[in-house]
């Protein structure tokens, strides 16, 4: 679903004060259209089925990949930081690198500390919770229309990383643990999204809580559905392998881009000509 409008857009300012951490800046996320969400699930399935070929096939291991991809998260995190306003390209590499990392955060957890899914479904909840309260407690607003300052910024990128370490965390929990297999998983996180969709636009539910919990539940939806695509049919799935699934998705979000990047420019085009 998208937000209901807010004061700031992704090309306007509000007026805050302007110290190192709340400095006015241009809004830094994107609009939150249908084509947004589709970005967002296939950056879902895209990171875990990354995650699955950089553990598996790479051969470098499971702390060393992650160690690997949590540096180069953090680099494209310090130039999404350093720019004042959302640019396409950066942006959605940065969601697919968290996507990627939060799964191997999950993974390492579970498969090399034994720590249990209920355990660290649990932990990522708790972190997920405190970080909202804490975002909250600092700025009075969660809406992504207001990531105006670096410290709004710093708040937000925190929550994601958590929405896609519970996300991974809790879809492994129901497909793996309880059984009740990947495709099944992605109808039951597929039909929380729908009721989700239905009871905001049947009810107006307040968009912001709506557009999180939706945020939320894409993640095991789209790892349930990487999971069923690339898993061998001997354990319900597709058999089509991570190689062939992530390049396709990949593609389809690199096509995005640049069509979200051609948009942006012919905005800005439009803000220059328009007149006074």
């Amino acid at each position: 679903m998208t937000q209901s409008p807010a004061p700031t857009s992704s090309r306007e300012a509000s007026h805050l004060d302007r110290g190192a951490w709340t400095r006015t800046l241009l809004n830094k996320v994107p609009e939150v259209t249908i084509l947004f969400w589709v970005v967002k699930i296939l950056s879902t399935t895209v990171g875990e089925t990354a995650a699955d070929y950089l553990n598996e096939n790479v051969g470098l291991g499971l702390s060393a990949t992650t160690a690997i991809m949590a540096l180069l998260l953090a680099a494209v995190l310090v130039v999404q930081f350093t720019v004042r306003r959302y640019i396409p390209s950066i942006y959605w590499l940065a969601v697919v690198l968290i996507s990627v990392v939060g799964t191997l955060f999950s993974d390492n957890l579970v498969d090399n500390f034994g720590v249990s899914l209920w355990t660290t479904t649990a932990i990522f909840g708790a972190g997920l919770i405190i970080s909202f309260v804490a975002w909250f407690r600092s700025e009075r607003t969660l809406s992504i229309h207001s990531i105006v300052t670096r410290r709004r910024e710093a708040f937000y990128w925190l929550a994601i990383l958590f929405t896609f370490a519970l996300g991974t965390s809790a879809g492994d929990l129901i497909a793996e643990k309880l059984a009740v297999g990947y495709f099944p998983s992605a109808l039951i996180f597929g039909g929380v999204i729908a009721a989700i969709t239905a009871i905001y636009y049947g009810f107006k539910t307040n968009a912001v809580l709506a557009f999180w919990a939706a945020y939320v539940i894409t993640r095991p939806f789209g790892a349930s559905m990487g999971d069923f695509l690339t898993a061998p049919t001997k354990d319900g799935g597709l058999g089509l392998g991570t190689n062939g699934t992530s390049a396709l998705f990949i593609a389809i979000i690199v096509a995005c881009v640049v069509w979200f990047t051609v948009k942006a420019r012919r905005e800005d085009r439009e803000l220059v000509t328009a007149p006074v």
